[in-house]
């Protein structure tokens, strides 16, 4: 029997919020939510980044806060969930998605959009009455809300469930497979079948790997590939902000880049000429260009539109790097330390880019990568801008959760019901402030803790620093203290072995008592739909 979508009991949850207060009288800004796919926070340029420029991104950090000890979970699915909801993918019962590629059938056999979405409803287990999420707080603050690209929930969802979420306007994927193509032949409009003349493949041109001269060819073929899917989300995006008016907007974009298979109309001029870079290499990072290029032109959306000082721009990542790329000799896929031949398994033969070859050095020197609980995997890029309220080139070291997200814009836009929720609101700090130190402010908590659950097994990082992440396909537990060890190259777990306990039953608290909470598996992460 699969999991229960929601918490029904919400007195299992770790922190029971009281009503969010407002901590400025000034009017409710305007946020944008941009939620990038698979991005490294290596991949950036004031990460240390050295192939591939983002200067609109840079400039968020510049003009605005960065943090620098911030987490999400390892793979999409969890990741959106934890962002919607404010919740954990540990605890049981857990999120639970249905499979995708189910709306691939109205291209190959004939279903119709109702018939797809019935069944998907009628899988989906109901959604307590009391849950709330992320668009339906800032709808029940007085904003509009919009959501344009990825679908933001599992594998599959409906307009059913985009309504019950608080969306009141969406452009974009309602399956997951779908959006690893990036020329669908149909998007959603409002729950609406929008065809995109011209994309006539059933897989949306996705492509696949590794890299040779058959995938190359595939992917520069142009048949069925005349429409670009960011130029549809970005066009959407930017005619969304010209006719915003005066009501107060919350707008989110889950943007597929840069995750792959690699798709790309044109290789960046940056890189055409690069001698660094393989052909698979040049058009990946074309992807991260057209991200960081999306960047910019909303910001320039909001300097013509008269709003740039009353929005709030909020930039970040589901996970952590995720190799595309992949070729013989250069980051190849099962990945593999390329001197010795030796496949990594991210305990005893850990990932690093070095000894991979990745040429981006896209999880920063930092081990592992996306679906894994090592730091390359969960820690990623945050940073936000609001001009004239956040302090330009600011920094906070504050231990921030993607489930913090929730609390966080409940604050923001004055929410004024009581939240259930594992996550706690970084008002505060995103705005700069010392914990306390402003006229009138509380001390805003902090977590102690901050807890995920992957594929390797679940993983706990404190509020000063140290962190015992599992692996439980050998029964093992690893212990580091990141502030001298962010690459997780010292296990200290037999040096350390009362720190090892006491984080060991910390974990196990937090999984409600069973570290399978945490361990995630292909086999009991998703549940199938069945067609009536």
């Amino acid at each position: 029997m699969y999991k229960i979508v929601m918490y029904k009991i919400l007195i299992l949850l770790v922190m029971f919020g009281l009503p969010a207060t407002h901590a400025s009288d000034n009017e409710q800004p305007n946020i944008i939510l941009i939620y990038a796919d698979d991005l490294g926070i290596g991949l950036l340029g004031h990460e240390g980044q050295k192939i591939i420029k983002t200067p609109n991104i840079d400039r968020l950090a510049s003009e605005g806060i960065r943090f620098t000890n911030a987490y999400s979970n390892m793979l999409c699915a969890p990741a959106r969930a934890s962002l919607l909801t404010g919740l954990t993918d540990v605890r049981s019962p857990g999120f639970s998605y249905s499979k995708g590629k189910i709306y691939q059938g109205i291209s190959t056999d004939g279903l119709s959009v109702e018939q797809v979405t019935n069944a998907l409803d009628a899988t989906f287990p109901p959604t307590p009455e009391e849950q709330v999420f992320i668009a339906q707080i800032a709808k029940e603050s007085g904003y509009k809300t919009a959501q344009f690209g990825k679908l933001d929930w599992g594998f599959a969802t409906t307009p059913k469930r985009l309504k019950r979420h608080g969306w009141g306007y969406h452009l974009g994927y309602m399956d997951h497979v779908n959006a690893h193509g990036f020329y669908p032949p149909f998007l959603f409009e409002n729950g609406k079948l929008k065809s995109i003349k011209g994309n006539s493949l059933i897989g949306g041109g996705k492509s696949f790997e590794p890299e040779n001269p058959q995938a190359y060819q595939e992917r520069w073929n142009r048949k069925g590939k005349a429409i670009y899917s960011q130029d549809i989300f970005i066009n959407g995006i930017l005619n969304y902000i010209r006719n915003a008016g005066d009501q107060p907007f919350f707008l989110y974009f889950p943007t597929q880049l840069p995750h792959g298979p690699v798709a790309i109309p044109v290789v960046h001029p940056d890189f055409v000429n690069d001698k660094r870079l393989t052909q698979i290499e040049k058009e990946y990072a074309s992807m991260v260009k057209r991200l960081d290029d999306d960047v910019g032109l909303i910001l320039d959306e909001l300097k013509k539109q008269n709003i740039d000082d009353n929005t709030l721009v909020i930039f970040t990542s589901d996970n952590g790097h995720e190799i595309y790329y992949g070729q013989k000799g250069r980051a190849e896929k099962p990945y593999r330390n390329i001197t010795t031949g030796q496949l990594f398994d991210n305990y005893k033969n850990k990932f690093y880019s070095e000894s991979a070859k990745d040429v981006f050095n896209g999880n920063g020197g930092r081990a592992g990568l996306k679906k894994s609980n090592l730091q390359g995997g969960v820690n990623v890029p945050l940073i936000a801008r609001w001009p004239g309220k956040i302090p330009t080139g600011s920094v906070s070291n504050r231990l921030v959760a993607s489930y913090d997200m929730l609390p966080t814009i409940a604050e923001l836009v004055n929410y004024q019901e009581k939240l259930a929720v594992d996550g706690l609101s970084y008002y505060q700090a995103l705005m700069g402030k010392e914990l306390g130190q402003e006229p009138g402010d509380e001390p805003q908590k902090e977590h102690d803790y901050i807890v995920y659950g992957s594929f390797e097994g679940p993983m706990l990082i404190t509020n000063d620093g140290w962190k015992i992440r599992s692996y439980m396909k050998k029964n093992a537990f690893e212990l580091f203290y990141l502030p001298d060890d962010k690459a997780e190259t010292k296990d200290l777990s037999k040096l350390q072995p009362n720190k090892l306990k006491q984080l060991k039953n910390l974990l196990i608290e937090a999984c409600s008592g069973d570290l399978n909470n945490g361990f995630v598996s292909w086999r009991n992460f998703s549940f199938k739909t069945t067609l009536r």
